[in-house]
């Protein structure tokens, strides 16, 4: 078995679940020290509020893009989710399909050709089990919580120093007691941030906030 999966045409699908575990295994490490990837990975994303019912044009390449995010089920299912379900299906469909091959024609397919194969079959899968993950995960998991929720809210930086133009790590935790972690800087020139200091959040360009420093010690929840 071990030889069949390490076969070079089989290697994209081993390489798939072996990330897929790499990345279960950080989580699992990441919230013992209370940094989840997913939190993580969902700030450094673009900001995408996908509206899912939202009435326009055809035409609109915003439209299109909505849809097909829309239909992979992102903005229901936090996308780290999204990319494990993508690679264990994209894994084990290629695999799967390598020792169909096997079984008919005597040997592997070419490993582009088994590839495209199960790139194909996975899409519909992560639609299938991220639709069925989205009804069991608690609503206060997904992005259902919008960052633009975070202006005007307090966060602590929790790792490195905030410059302008060289943002560091910073918690804060939303209206549900949920806790973020996002990349803040000073939206003042001459202002800097270190570690444990607590920063009001003004604004947020890009995948990056801006902040001034907390005038208010009653703004903290």
């Amino acid at each position: 078995m071990f030889e069949f999966i390490t076969e070079g045409p089989n290697l994209p699908f081993s390489v798939a679940l072996m990330i897929m575990v790499f990345i279960a295994l950080l989580e699992g490490v990441g919230t013992l020290f209370g940094v989840g990837l997913s939190n993580l990975i969902e700030t450094l994303l673009p900001d995408m509020d996908i509206d899912f019912d939202a009435d326009l044009p055809e035409g609109d390449s915003s439209f299109a893009m909505s849809r097909v995010l829309g239909w992979l089920q992102f903005g229901r299912v936090p996308a780290l989710i999204l990319l494990v379900v993508f690679l264990t299906a994209f894994g084990l469909v290629g695999l799967g399909v390598q020792m169909v091959a096997v079984d008919t024609i005597g040997s592997l397919m070419p490993g582009t050709l088994a590839a495209l194969l199960a790139f194909m079959a996975s899409l519909p899968l992560m639609r299938i089990f991220g639709g069925a993950l989205s009804q069991i995960l608690p609503k206060d998991e997904t992005s259902a919580v919008s960052e633009k929720t975070f202006i005007g809210r307090v966060a602590t930086i929790t790792l490195g120093t905030a410059k302008k133009d060289s943002p560091a790590e910073a918690k804060l935790e939303d209206q549900f007691g949920q806790s973020h972690y996002l990349m803040l800087e000073p939206d003042l020139e001459e202002e800097e941030f270190k570690q444990g200091e607590q920063v009001l959040l003004v604004s947020k360009a890009g995948g990056r906030f801006k902040g001034i420093r907390n005038p208010s010690s009653g703004l903290v929840d």
